[in-house]
């Protein structure tokens, strides 16, 4: 009677087993040594898996076939087919003793011979040290491209590939849809739900083709690629990639507060207009708005200020009549152009001083960078010690870059933002009696800090911009009242100087806010303010 055996042939990855000729030529190697020795295969057992890892189901099926006596034996076509690991080598070896045959068909040992069985585990010390070796190089590799500043593995949406040694480059197509998913996200009007649906809308699609799915708009929103950064999350360190950034590490901060539940604006019930805005000026408490007798009161719930209350016609009064004030006549609105324009020639100036301003800045970064590192080479430092502190550095490093990068146009931009201010307080008061009460709400956030309650009477915090220009009346600059020119020329200083040094973050936290509504927000995210709200009036 023939013995009986199983044969088994095994291909490292899923490509090698559907593209290559590997999984064939065993095929046929074991079929031949079969045929030469008379030997009956009764099953055969494939696998597309790698011998260097532990827990091969195929195989461990194999083997406890074998240990039931299914089969007399296996055959196999080479010993590293078999194992790369010294554990199921060793568990080959227990088959061996307790009488199971093993054969190699392209391998000549005797395994139950003392010296036979020496050779096969010289050959299986072998290639289990030619893994390691492997594993070793590959590590090299692919961490040596993350220090080149190289992502090793396939660009993630908005991004493709070119090829090897080559920084991933923006997608023409996809690249602005998460760059748009990015902001709109970030505006705190969107859950991941609805904004996995509008992006798919719009075209946004995975490498695939298919639709992005909940968890992967959620990775895109956290993947710091976006920004330049390249972080491996088993590793949970940070490196500066060569690939150019698709948003500014000030958006996706932003969106990084959505997702941890800050700056979250959720719909309002019912029409209570500034719903969350009033603040108790005892307890700094939310006050909560209530309908009584036909009114809207706003009332503080903590039993110490239960008492402290306010309608919601005398907060609308208070505020209207901030924004009449808040405003320029024609004669001031003529010399602030004409200081502007005086200053878009002296803006080289300040570019140049900010430009030595963040080079040092970087040579600081670089520097506390280098000894972070040396103090963690010296073992001064724990590793989770050093991550943290590599990490922030790499971002503090790559959020100062751009700062560098974009200087030019910031510095532009300043000026631009102050006109862009002077336009919306000029046109503050007509456009909240034409808005809805969503857009007084944005037109209020975008003007205040703060509206504090205190014994029944209202306290209006402006931002900083609007609390200058609401006292530029009273600035005298050293010369009397009267001399208004001195007084705007100090103004509009001022306001340049604040868009140019206050921090970036805040500065496009008060200019996001000119983005349009919801429904408006998917197809025109970038409306101004003062073609959203006076486009109406007009």
């Amino acid at each position: 009677m023939l013995k009986r055996y199983f044969s088994y042939i095994r291909v490292s990855t899923l490509r090698q087993g559907q593209h290559g000729t590997s999984l064939v030529e065993q095929r046929e190697a074991i079929k031949s040594y079969a045929l030469r020795w008379k030997l009956k295969v009764i099953e055969e057992f494939e696998e597309k898996e790698t011998a260097a890892k532990l827990g091969r189901p195929i195989f461990t099926r194999m083997l406890r076939a074998l240990k039931r006596g299914k089969a007399d034996g296996v055959i196999i076509h080479k010993i590293d087919r078999s194992a790369r690991n010294l554990k199921d080598w060793a568990d080959l070896g227990d088959l061996i003793d307790q009488g199971i045959e093993v054969h190699f068909a392209n391998e000549s040992l005797d395994l139950n011979s003392r010296g036979g069985r020496l050779s096969a585990d010289i050959q299986a010390v072998v290639a289990a040290d030619y893994i390691r070796n492997l594993r070793e190089e590959t590590r090299k590799g692919f961490f040596g491209r993350l220090k080149q500043g190289l992502y090793p593995r396939p660009a993630p949406p908005g991004y493709i590939d070119c090829g090897k040694g080559q920084p991933k480059k923006i997608d023409p197509v996809q690249g602005p849809l998460v760059k748009q998913a990015f902001e709109l996200y970030a505006s705190g009007r969107w859950g991941l739900n609805a904004l996995v649906e509008n992006m798919h809308a719009l075209g946004l699609r995975n490498k695939k083709g298919g639709k992005v799915t909940l968890n992967g708009m959620s990775k895109i929103l956290n993947n710091p690629f976006y920004v330049g950064l390249m972080k491996i999350h088993k590793q949970r360190e940070v490196y500066v990639g060569r690939h150019r950034p698709l948003i500014t590490p000030q958006l996706f901060g932003q969106a990084q507060a959505v997702l941890q539940g800050k700056n979250i604006k959720t719909k309002q019930r019912r029409d209570i207009l500034f719903r969350r805005m009033l603040i108790c000026g005892k307890c700094n408490m939310k006050m909560i708005g209530e309908f009584q007798k036909g009114r809207v009161y706003y009332r503080c719930h903590t039993k110490e200020c239960v008492k402290n209350s306010i309608r919601e016609d005398r907060v609308e009064e208070e505020l209207v009549l901030i924004l009449k004030n808040l405003s320029f006549d024609s004669v001031e609105t003529a010399r602030i152009r004409q200081h502007l324009k005086v200053q878009y020639r002296h803006i080289e100036e300040f570019i140049e001083a900010r430009s030595k301003s963040l080079r040092l800045q970087l040579e600081q970064i670089r520097g506390r960078l280098s000894k972070i590192v040396d103090a963690y080479v010296d073992g001064m430092v724990e590793r989770e010690i050093y991550l943290s502190k590599k990490n922030a550095l790499v971002m503090e490093e790559n959020t100062t870059k751009h700062l560098l990068e974009n200087l030019d146009e910031s510095a532009h931009a300043a000026i631009s933002r102050v006109e862009e201010i002077v336009e919306l307080v000029n046109n503050a008061y007509l456009s909240y009696k034409l808005a809805s009460s969503d857009e007084r709400r944005e037109i209020v956030e975008i003007i205040t800090s703060n509206l504090i309650v205190k014994d029944k009477r209202l306290v209006i915090k402006l931002k900083t911009p609007f609390e200058m220009i609401s006292k530029h009346r009273e600035l005298s600059c050293g010369r009397p009242q009267r001399d208004m020119g001195r007084t705007l020329l100090a103004l509009i200083s001022q306001l340049i100087k604040y868009f140019k040094d206050y921090p970036e973050e805040e500065k496009d936290e008060l200019m996001q806010k000119t983005l349009t509504s919801d429904k408006q927000l998917a197809l025109a995210h970038k409306v101004s303010y003062k073609e959203r709200f006076l486009g109406r009036a007009a």
